[in-house]
């Protein structure tokens, strides 16, 4: 499997995400190294690692709602193929 590096943008859930103890989703912009089949692939491991972060955290509704901004607001801005 090829690795990929994912420039990912959570400046717009940078308030909701303040409230969490993310160790490595806690700054607006950064880049993160990943192991997948394809570069779908590594975005969508991407949003199901912090979603499944934020719900390991605090399991309420409030995080549900969360986790459908993160979804919708989650904006990768960069992918390549190492």
């Amino acid at each position: 499997m090829p690795n990929y590096r994912l420039s990912v943008d959570l400046s717009d859930l940078q308030r909701e995400l303040s409230e969490y103890d993310l160790r490595e989703y806690r700054l607006p912009f950064s880049f993160y190294f990943l192991e997948a089949d394809n570069p779908d692939d590594a975005c969508s491991t991407i949003m199901s690692r912090l979603m499944r972060l934020v719900m390991k955290e605090k399991p309420s509704i409030e995080t549900r709602i969360l986790c459908r901004n993160i979804r919708r607001n989650i904006r990768i801005d960069k992918i390549e193929c190492l």
